[in-house]
């Protein structure tokens, strides 16, 4: 499944909300250095779609605001 993310990072809380089946918003805490804000985004994708984290793969956008995920 291939999960498009428009991420916001340095926010207030972490937070998912879904726009459509495969389109996703996502806030969250960290900031967008050493690559810590992929990591949490990956985290709250897992949480919010309750999948393990180890099973989403950044296709595109490690350095963007808009993502591309592959999840197995």
């Amino acid at each position: 499944m291939r999960l498009f993310i428009l991420a916001k990072t340095n926010a207030k809380e972490n937070r998912v909300k879904r726009i459509n089946e495969s389109h996703f918003s996502v806030l969250v805490k960290e900031s967008p250095i050493d690559g810590k804000a992929n990591a949490a985004i990956i985290k709250a994708l897992a949480k919010f779609l309750d999948i393990a984290p180890s099973r989403f793969t950044l296709r595109s956008g490690a350095a963007a605001k808009r993502k591309v995920f592959d999840c197995e």
